[in-house]
């Protein structure tokens, strides 16, 4: 076959209305091909960045993973795209560029939302870091900064599009009167939040509960609008941010010790030992491993009750733990009860004595 005839045959093959389909077919699959080697080049990455100790490049390589892969389709598309259009009269693609860049924008705000979510879940990692970040501070910083950087790229992208950024401002501005008003309520629970965040009264994890509301539980979540609390029969309970303005709140996390207050009574016929029990009690809780002697410790006689001459116990446990405390308080009351039967004593009852003048008959 001659020159002249390959030629020919190539220019029949390729012929100017059907060249553009191979071209497209050509980039996607370069753009194919091109993804998979970043794919394997970001896998034999992440193996050795699992050798080093460096938080941050583990965040952004994993923040980074899906954001690099979803860009090269972009530009890879955006390529076959143009293209079709040199091949097309069809008016569809001619916005293809602003498009291509919003696409852009748009995936890399997406990294960054990604890399602040890891680079909070790392500060708050005991395994990570030597003086892991409290979670609450951690995620009121994270919150700001995605904001941030959402809000950004919104003005970015209407600023390619075309819109004047002054005139979106202004509109803002007028806008947010009107939201203000209609949304009272929303923004009464965003700074009732924003006072949480700053104040921190509570922090997740901690144990909360009002004595002017029924909310009690651990706290779960601190939201913008809403946090969220797990009962102690593990029923989710949402309160708006707002109400923790205007209630009386208790945050038994943050006690120091747990106090044992016991009142103790003894029969009447067992008065005479009574002296010798409390002392014996008190020496008891004083040498008790569990029992904080830098609080308060006291063991008094109190009053003569009805059927009781009546002692009370006022201490405190080193443990805050609520389960240990309880098992620490069985103790202590059974070591109490030990001293009473050691002294001949008994814990007394509700009894009723009748006093019958001699002079009036009875029956049996």
């Amino acid at each position: 076959m001659e020159y002249s005839e390959l030629t020919s045959l190539v220019d029949q093959f390729f012929d100017n209305k059907s060249l553009w389909v191979y071209q497209v077919f050509a980039v996607v699959f370069l753009t194919s091909l091109a993804n998979f080697f970043i794919r394997r080049f970001l896998d034999r990455l992440h193996l050795q960045l699992q050798k080093t100790t460096n938080l941050w490049d583990d965040a952004i390589l994993k923040a980074g993973r899906q954001p690099l892969r979803l860009i090269v389709w972009v530009v890879g598309l955006s390529i076959a795209i143009e293209v079709i259009e040199n091949s097309s009269t069809t008016s569809i693609f001619e916005n293809i560029q602003p498009f291509r860049e919003i696409a852009v924008i748009a995936i890399i705000t997406w990294f960054v939302v990604r890399f602040i979510r890891e680079a909070e879940l790392h500060l708050v990692d005991p395994g990570r870091m030597v003086k892991p970040l409290d979670e609450t501070t951690a995620s009121a910083i994270g919150k700001l900064l995605r904001a941030s950087v959402v809000v950004t790229s919104a003005l970015v992208i209407l600023q390619t599009l075309g819109y004047s950024l002054s005139g979106v401002l202004a509109f803002g501005g007028i806008g947010g009167i009107a939201i203000g008003f209609a949304a009272k309520d929303l923004l009464a629970n965003f700074f009732g939040g924003l006072m949480i965040y700053l104040d921190r009264p509570f922090k997740v994890g901690d144990w909360i509960r009002s004595p002017d509301r029924e909310i009690e539980g651990t706290v779960e979540d601190i939201g913008w609008r809403l946090t969220r609390i797990r009962t102690f029969d593990k029923r989710p309970l949402y309160i708006p941010n707002s109400i923790f303005a205007t209630i009386s709140l208790e945050n038994p996390s943050r006690m120091t010790n747990r106090r044992i207050y016991e009142t103790i009574g003894l029969r009447y016929q067992d008065a005479r030992q009574l002296n010798v029990i409390v002392e014996q009690v008190k020496t008891m809780l004083q040498q008790h491993p569990e029992i904080d002697n830098n609080n308060t410790l006291i063991v008094n006689f109190n009053k003569f009750s009805d059927s009781s001459v009546d002692f009370f116990i006022y201490t405190f446990t080193k443990t805050t733990n609520w389960v240990r405390f309880h098992e620490i308080k069985q103790d202590v009351l059974l070591k109490v009860l030990e001293v009473v039967h050691n002294n001949d004593a008994d814990v007394a009852f509700p009894t009723t004595t009748l006093d019958i003048p001699p002079n009036v008959p009875t029956t049996l």
